[in-house]
């Protein structure tokens, strides 16, 4: 009886995780985009500019793939984009990408402190940090803090 009342549970946790992921969807920024504002941050504190062949070279895809990226990011508010020229983050897409940064340090400490190798840390912060809403990572930065205290 007890492992059937388990299963149903975990049932009812697997439809209530879908919906909450389908609802959260829509507000969400998506990996990808993530993905781009990263490098592009990253570009332009140590460049001044994040060229379209530095941002393809970065994330190991072509050039016509980053140009469609850029369109749809540039749409959005993320960055603002003239043809021929570097992109630039909009106000939006800097707020976000500093969020990133501030999200990746409480999961990598995170991780850390669970004993988790530095490199093995930092390549597993980047497959869970997109997955995770910034309520859970702020509830992580408490339990870093007091572990670090």
């Amino acid at each position: 009886m007890g492992e059937n009342m388990e299963r149903q549970d975990r049932l009812k946790g697997l439809k209530s995780a879908h919906i909450r992921e389908m609802q959260s969807r829509n507000v969400r920024v998506s990996s990808r985009i993530e993905d781009f504002l990263e490098i592009i941050v990253e570009l332009e504190d140590i460049h001044g500019e994040a060229r379209v062949s530095d941002i393809a070279s970065h994330l190991a895809i072509s050039r016509p793939t980053v140009v469609r990226m850029l369109g749809k990011m540039s749409n959005e508010g993320w960055i603002e984009q003239i043809p021929y020229r570097p992109v630039k983050l909009c106000p939006k897409g800097r707020q976000h990408a500093e969020w990133m940064r501030e999200r990746h340090s409480i999961l990598f400490r995170f991780l850390r402190h669970l004993g988790v190798e530095e490199t093995t840390a930092h390549h597993e912060t980047e497959g869970i940090e997109h997955h995770l809403s910034e309520i859970t990572v702020r509830s992580i930065e408490k339990m870093v803090e007091r572990l670090e205290e």
